[in-house]
């Protein structure tokens, strides 16, 4: 799993683009900003600016609550004070949720997405001394976290610790999404580190989004309609010389790759496309036909 905001390869290559000559121009609204570390944006068909601002404050507000749950680098939210205290009382339901699909990616993968890969990360990150990550590895394991609605417990407080960066942002894109159809706004696109697409462009077309290789150049290109996206790659960030930043529950190194994934929901498309980072071509097809509605786009 990742313990950093990834290098994103969605490129919203359409969907952000000037309209034809002659194409209408319906009023459209943009926002952009920062989630978990990531670039942030938003675009509202049919909008104006002026209409758009108490909604854009809203999503401003709701990023904020979410990053005060799931960021590692804000000292009180939740998942910083369960991983400080080894237990967390009353959890918030994103939360919950969130670690219901973790649960759920951990089965279908083998044990190899596994949120307790944090102590791991860190070792690699900071520490060049072999002792520190053989005690990393042995705080490694999710079926020894204990998840319930009145209080989570960690096995090892003190040293056990949970990242929810292979998932999170998928999560936050999938709130935004709700917070814009809950204002009634049918016809947007929701980036928060994931991309999620709704309804159609003014111009009556498709969003479409661009998915770059490990180069960074486009590979391929697909249509999004009430859908989103999430693409992993294994080593856009370098944790060492010849490691990556997304680790299985061993810590050895991983092949080098880039996953697409596609899914009705962006949390779902997150996390399988960090799962599936883990795992050889061979596997994939199996893992990704245990979450309905959900696609493998590209591996490169």
């Amino acid at each position: 799993m990742t313990s950093l905001s990834r290098r994103r390869f969605l490129t919203m290559t359409a969907a952000c683009a000037a309209f034809p000559a002659g194409a209408a121009t319906a009023p459209v609204a943009h926002w952009r900003g920062v989630a978990l570390g990531a670039e942030a944006s938003l675009r509202l068909e049919g909008l104006t600016s002026a209409q758009a601002a108490p909604i854009i404050a809203a999503v401003e507000a709701e990023v904020n609550r979410l990053e005060n749950i799931f960021s590692l680098y804000r000292h009180n939210s939740e998942i910083s004070r369960l991983n400080r205290d080894g237990h967390l009382l009353a959890p918030a339901p994103d939360l919950l949720n969130v670690l219901s699909l973790c649960s759920a990616l951990h089965q279908v993968s083998d044990g190899l997405f596994d949120p307790t890969i944090q102590p791991v990360w860190r070792a690699l990150a900071s520490s060049a001394n072999p002792a520190d990550l053989t005690e990393a590895l042995e705080t490694v394991g999710w079926d020894r976290v204990s998840v319930q609605a009145e209080v989570i417990h960690l096995p090892r407080p003190g040293l056990s610790a949970l990242t929810l960066n292979g998932v999170a942002q998928g999560a936050i894109t999938d709130r935004i999404s709700a917070l814009l159809a809950s204002h009634g706004l049918r016809d947007v696109l929701v980036n928060m580190g994931e991309i999620a697409a709704h309804g159609h462009r003014n111009d009556g077309q498709a969003w479409q989004v661009g998915l770059a290789g490990s180069t960074g150049e486009i590979q391929k290109t697909i249509q999004l309609r009430d859908r989103a996206v999430a693409t992993s790659d294994t080593y856009s960030v370098m944790l060492t010389e010849t490691q990556g930043h997304i680790l299985n529950t061993n810590g050895s190194h991983q092949p080098k790759q880039v996953v697409s994934v596609s899914a009705p929901t962006a949390a779902v498309a997150d996390g399988l496309s960090t799962a599936l980072c883990l795992l050889p071509r061979a596997q994939m097809e199996a893992v990704i036909a245990s979450f309905p509605g959900a696609a493998l786009e590209m591996v490169g």
